[in-house]
């Protein structure tokens, strides 16, 4: 399985979650079977407030499913629509957060734990993990 994760820096399975899945600079792709790292690049960094399309954020890289420390609405249901299960973050580190998927610790993240779900920018809601608030 293959587990992507937006960061800030790719440190390897050392890398901190990022607070916000459409403004993370990169993503962390590991494969769960030899833990190995590939690094992606966001190719919609740019997008406005709101219009996030994960999709292409991921540059066509095939992912199983997404932990993030908080998302949108709008990017939510776009990778649900194709099928991506999107989990939060519990810890800071990457490594940590596997960790708690190998044991079917961490929760599939719901419309009503999205950024937008919780008031404006910066907010800390269910949505970002490990008390960060929104990185927009």
């Amino acid at each position: 399985m293959k587990i992507c994760f937006p960061v800030e820096q790719n440190e390897g399975l050392e890398s901190k979650v990022y607070g916000h899945f459409g403004s993370a600079p990169m993503f962390v792709v590991v494969d769960t079977d030899n833990r190995n790292v590939q690094e992606v690049l966001n190719r919609d960094l740019g997008h406005a407030h709101g219009a996030c399309q994960p999709m292409k954020a991921l540059g066509g890289s095939q992912v199983d499913a997404i932990v993030v420390g908080g998302i949108g609405g709008g990017a939510l249901q776009g990778l649900q629509r194709v099928g991506l299960m999107v989990f939060r973050a519990q810890k800071a580190r990457i490594s940590d957060n596997l960790d708690l998927f190998d044991q079917g610790q961490l929760k599939e993240l719901t419309l009503d734990q999205t950024c937008a779900a919780h008031g404006q920018h910066g907010g800390q809601g269910a949505g970002h993990g490990h008390g960060q608030g929104c990185c927009h």
